[in-house]
């Protein structure tokens, strides 16, 4: 089926895929704005005040939303980006009202109880403990930085700004960013276009009619020069390695050609990187690229974890397969087989309602263009050979990249120093602190 838009009276943007095959509905109610309306020295109040509405609401504190829950037969979560914030709910279609009913309050009347923010700060301050113990994470954050420095995705939550949120502020980010325009909401399942609407009349019951906000990201700009960020942590004996500058935006016409080219480099088992790093040296058990598409023009990554002894030569091996990417571009029996892989794919990209439905809530809420999803499959068919070589050498400077690595500098860092070719800058960071 196509997905149908479904606006209320109050200028909610409600959107149904329906899908008879099984008595279970999704509900997805997202936000137009996200965590990039965090104030710089706050970072984190967008997560803090959206986690607190499975906290407590007007008759309900979190332990009997969660044993509503389990007694309706349904399941409810929590997401939250730069673009938008979310809360998703699954139940059993028979007791759907009942859902709407307790998520009407969540949304529309939270409590925000001062001993629940000061809780949920502590349970996120521990987990931004937890995350010096993951190497992955820390390799991430302090990408973030070397590629986008003060920009709102360069923007980590820390422990310092975590520390500076209280009740008002979390009660301001939710009469700012919870009203019925800046809204949408997502049906999936069995349910008919009446009852959605109603469903979503009903849901949104609570909210002030407000306006839509608009997105404060600026285009970012590229950072000139290769420059080593090495986060430093003791005793290590595998390394995390990223590879990053700036990538795509969806709006760029050379887009799914650089998406496609990006899939021959290390988007796939048989990429480039993992046929080099993986099955010829198996420096890495994975060695992959992407791009991550967003509102702006986000980052294009590879990622390897070699371990510390092979950690300079991957390097090298990587920085040497990206500079051939991006001045020989791929080849014709490269780009047939890609094409044909992504197209067969796709299939598992929208094999549920629910898959269906959130690309509808992509294109509202990230103002991609209208038909970026369902027009993916003809423009990668579309994808030729010059204009791919042409998207990589436009879009992919090996000159320009931030390389950051998790390891034990006294081991390795001369090392890995010594296998960059051009280094512009080099910054040591203990991982304590990233």
């Amino acid at each position: 089926m196509t997905t149908q838009r479904l606006d209320t009276k109050d200028g909610t943007v409600v959107f149904l895929e329906e899908s008879h095959a099984l008595p279970l509905v999704t509900i997805t109610i997202a936000t137009r704005s996200g965590a990039a309306h965090d104030p710089p020295e706050k970072t984190g109040l967008a997560r803090v005040s959206t986690r607190l509405l499975m906290r407590g609401c007007e008759g309900a504190d979190a332990r009997k939303i969660e044993e509503t829950l389990d007694g309706l037969g349904a399941e409810a979560a929590e997401e939250v980006s730069h673009a938008s914030v979310a809360l998703g709910a699954q139940g059993i279609v028979r007791n759907v009202d009942a859902l709407v009913d307790l998520l009407s309050r969540i949304l529309g009347a939270p409590l925000f109880a001062e001993a629940e923010v000061a809780r949920l700060v502590r349970e996120m301050d521990a987990d931004l403990l937890e995350v010096r113990d993951d190497d992955r994470s820390l390799a991430e954050r302090a990408l973030r930085k070397a590629i986008f420095g003060d920009h709102i995705f360069g923007r980590v939550t820390t422990r310092a700004s975590l520390a500076k949120i209280t009740r008002e502020d979390v009660r301001g980010f939710h009469a700012k960013h919870f009203n019925k325009k800046n809204i949408v909401v997502a049906f999936a399942g069995d349910v008919t276009p009446d009852q959605s609407r109603a469903l979503a009349e009903k849901l949104v019951s609570r909210l002030p009619t407000g306006e839509a906000i608009a997105d404060p990201t600026p285009e970012p700009i590229e950072k000139t020069g290769r420059r080593l960020v090495f986060v430093d942590k003791p005793e290590r004996t595998q390394t995390q390695i990223f590879l990053g500058a700036l990538g795509t935006s969806a709006k760029d016409d050379d887009h799914f050609s650089l998406l496609a080219a990006d899939a021959i480099l290390g988007g796939s088992f048989t990429s480039r990187l993992m046929r080099e790093v993986r099955s010829k040296r198996g420096w890495s058990y994975g060695a992959s690229s992407r791009l991550d598409v967003a509102r702006r023009r986000h980052w294009f990554l590879a990622h390897t974890f070699p371990a510390a002894a092979d950690a300079a030569p991957c390097i090298a091996l990587e920085l040497d397969l990206i500079e051939n990417y991006a001045a020989k571009g791929i080849s014709a029996r490269e780009l047939s087989f890609i094409k044909k892989f992504l197209v067969r794919s796709y299939a598992f990209e929208i094999d549920t309602a629910s898959k269906r439905v959130h690309q509808a809530l992509d294109i509202e809420i990230m103002d991609w263009p209208a038909d970026y999803h369902s027009g993916y499959v003809a423009k990668i068919k579309a994808v030729e050979l010059g204009a791919a070589n042409v998207a990589v050498k436009a879009r992919i400077h090996p000159e320009n990249l931030a390389i950051v690595m998790v390891g034990t500098a006294a081991q390795i860092l001369d090392k890995v120093k010594a296998a960059i070719p051009n280094l512009a800058s080099t910054d040591v960071i203990p991982f304590d602190t990233v």
